[in-house]
């Protein structure tokens, strides 16, 4: 049970109190538990234990029908009666804590309904049966999808599969991922009862899992504060530091942020717009990232001013407001109303600066983008019915049936519900995981896909569009559009001009992928280096799996002696005690491979060659494969202290007068020194440059193959990797 529903425990330390981005009422506990003890009030009048939910959901839906959540208290206390909480609160005050959070955040009956009881199946005797027949199918449904999430956190081996099972619950209804993020979000608030190292488990779980998928959701107000707990717990010293830093400057005197909102409403009040200005302080993570990035702060760095207003064109009448009177920073400006975020998240993002230096940030949205920047789904109510028909649906019969016998819980004709408010990213997720081959792809992929933090959007020539992770290329574009269909892709062209398949995509690019006409096309084995997408690695891979390599020919008499072995005048044997060693055998003669030219960090192995030298390969290089699958020996090699290198990158661009100076010198103002290079004949308007480069630090490489792409007419700058005759 997530909960913790267990005897009393002896209080352990007691991780650093958070303070709270903004003014929420606290749950008080003690009165919740002497309100619990005694007892089920009489039928049809309120349990004072759920006045502070009753306020809050007031709050947002003043006609909401409170007879379900009467009930829900009613068999929740009665369920967990005698059931404590490690901290030695009554454990009714669990569910009534996550039930507030979700309250203030806006959701609407049926889940705070779902929310009181989201405990009972798993830790009472209550069965899914018993809450169906009482409180209808829908809210069975969201009971059953928390307790199917309860076992995430035990057992390293069973998280694949229940996270998996996590996301096909939150795609058939957000709702029960919302239910499940507040959950945790108490459990963290009250985790100082356990043992330090089941804090530190349960808060990875949290940062690597929970925290992505509540910004994909877009429920900002528990991301923020998941954040904050974890970062307490993760990294107590940095979280001191930056505690000390937002109390010094709570200290000040002045107060630039203040300064800066009284100047605003000045503004906007002689402009005639009705405008509400608040300084939204920054929580401790986004300080702490603020800090890491400027350095040492001022008094703007801490927090943010907000303005709402009440339609989308008075935010666009904001911005002209505040840009012609104050000094504004233009490259600052991000207009997520016209193209809203991943997550449902929609704001004109800007900067002011004054005289003195300082620069604040401002957010302008109208109210209902603040509701839904603050709790994403959860303020977008119950997705599965018109806003007409809420309040009608709230006192919808317990078997889940409308007046005429149909069913009104969002299932389709096959059982399958539909949710309008789904993310894109969510159905794609979805779509991969059902074609992941087992239970290791699915985690890797899904650590890497929740590891996306933006979202590009990308335009086909109808007209239609596609959602892409940042850094998604057109392999990515293909196998979003196409599927396994993908395979026959041959080219692209971006924005008009013909491009690899390679190009990485940029927002609002204009994505025609042309397709072959031959239904026995297959992919190229180099695409798996330029996807992406889960669901294009995935799609790759498995015709990989089925489709093994050809056999390579065998060796030649001599194995031993091939021209990849011959040193090269531009690839020199390397001294022991400068790049690389060999181990066992620091005075052996070693040469880096030409053929994938690895460089410092590089993961790379070794085989000997004729006259006792080992020749050193990047272990990806297809050279390697084939030596080991004839039975070659691999050599331990080690690189040494040296970040001096010499490597190969082959350039491909458009052809276009005076590219190769532009190219040259754009190398050369990254200090690179060019030891040879060719340049092949144009062929259909584009030309391949392979340059020899001597870098003074490997580090840098990075940087300058950047510096290359960034050249007009360059689509791809990649390592070299030639074919081997081994």
């Amino acid at each position: 049970m997530s909960a913790e529903a267990t005897n009393p425990a002896t209080p352990g330390p007691v991780a650093p109190a958070t303070p709270r981005r903004r003014s929420l009422p606290r749950i008080d506990l003690r009165r919740l538990g002497r309100a619990a003890l005694l007892g089920s009030p009489s039928r049809g009048r309120l349990p004072d234990a759920i006045g502070h939910v009753v306020e809050a959901h007031r709050a947002h839906h003043p006609d909401a029908d409170l007879e379900p959540l009467r009930r829900a208290y009613v068999l929740a206390e009665s369920s967990h009666r005698g059931q404590m909480r490690k901290s030695g609160e009554p454990y009714i005050t669990h569910p009534l804590a996550v039930t507030l959070i979700l309250a203030e955040l806006g959701a609407e009956t049926t889940t705070l309904t779902a929310s009181l009881l989201h405990d009972t199946v798993e830790d009472t005797d209550v069965t899914l049966d018993q809450v169906g027949e009482q409180f209808g199918e829908e809210v069975r449904y969201l009971v059953d999808g928390v307790t199917k999430l309860e076992k995430v956190d035990y057992g390293a081996a069973a998280e694949p599969e229940t996270f998996r099972k996590m996301l096909v619950a939150t795609g058939n209804d957000v709702r029960v991922m919302s239910i499940k993020l507040a959950d945790r979000l108490h459990n963290m608030r009250t985790l100082g009862v356990m043992r330090p190292e089941k804090q530190e488990r349960i808060a990875k779980i949290t940062r690597d899992f929970l925290i992505p998928l509540a910004e994909r959701l877009g429920v900002q107000a528990l991301k923020t504060e998941l954040e904050d707990l974890v970062f307490a717990i993760l990294h107590p010293e940095e979280y001191e530091h930056t505690r000390e830093l937002i109390v010094d400057n709570a200290s000040r005197a002045d107060d630039p942020l203040a300064e800066f909102a009284d100047a605003m409403r000045a503004v906007l009040r002689e402009a005639g717009l009705q405008a509400e200005v608040l300084i939204r302080p920054r929580h401790f993570v986004s300080v702490h990232r603020v800090s890491r990035k400027r350095g040492e702060l001022r008094g703007c760095d801490f927090g943010r001013l907000l303005v709402l207003v009440s339609e989308d064109a008075d935010c666009y009448a904001v911005l002209g407001e505040l840009h012609t009177c104050m000094t504004p920073v233009v490259s600052e400006f991000k207009d997520f109303i016209a193209v809203p975020k991943f997550n449902l998240y929609q704001s004109l993002h800007t900067a002011v600066a004054r005289e003195d230096g300082q620069v604040a940030e401002v957010l302008i949205r109208t109210h209902q983008m603040h509701k839904v920047a603050e709790a994403g789904v959860v303020a977008l109510g119950n997705p599965y019915v018109g806003p007409q028909e809420e309040q009608t649906r709230e006192g919808t019969s317990a078997d889940g049936d409308g007046p005429d016998g149909e069913r009104t819980d969002g299932e389709r004709g096959d059982g399958e519900r539909v949710d309008p408010t789904r993310p894109g990213w969510l159905s794609r997720l979805l779509a991969w995981q059902e074609a992941a081959p087992d239970t290791d792809t699915f985690w890797s992929t899904l650590r890497e896909d929740l590891a996306q933090d933006r979202e590009i959007t990308v335009f086909r020539p109808d007209g239609g569009t596609l959602g892409l992770p940042e850094g998604a290329t057109c392999v990515d574009a293909a196998y979003a559009q196409y599927g396994e269909d993908a395979h026959a892709c041959i080219g692209a062209r971006v924005n008009g001009r013909l491009a690899t398949l390679s190009t990485v995509l940029r927002d609002g690019d204009t994505v025609q992928l042309l397709m072959g006409q031959d239904p026995a096309s297959e992919p190229s084995r180099e695409w798996l280096e330029h996807a992406h997408t889960p669901a294009a690695r995935i799609a790759i891979q498995r015709w990989l799996a089925t489709h093994p390599a050809p056999a390579e020919p065998e060796e030649a008499a001599d194995p031993a002696r091939t021209v990849a072995d011959i040193p090269a005048a531009d690839t020199p044997l390397s001294r022991p005690d400068t790049a690389i060693t060999v181990v066992g055998r620091p005075d052996a003669g070693v040469r880096l491979a030409g053929c994938c030219t690895p460089v410092p960090a590089d993961e790379v192995t070794g085989f000997a060659v004729r006259g006792g030298v080992v020749t050193v390969h990047r272990v990806e290089c297809a050279a390697v494969a084939r030596m080991e699958d004839a039975g070659r020996a691999a050599v331990d090699v080690r690189w040494g202290d040296t970040t001096e290198c010499r490597v190969t990158l082959v350039a491909e661009s458009f052809g276009r007068p005076h590219l190769l100076a532009d190219l040259t010198e754009a190398m050369a103002l990254e200090g690179a020194e060019i030891v040879s290079a060719t340049v092949e004949p144009p062929s259909q308007q584009r030309v391949r440059h392979t340059y020899t480069l001597q870098l003074p630090d490997a580090a840098h490489l990075p940087t300058l193959m950047r510096a290359m792409r960034n050249v007009p007419g360059v689509y791809d700058v990649s390592r070299a990797q030639h074919a081997s005759a081994y």
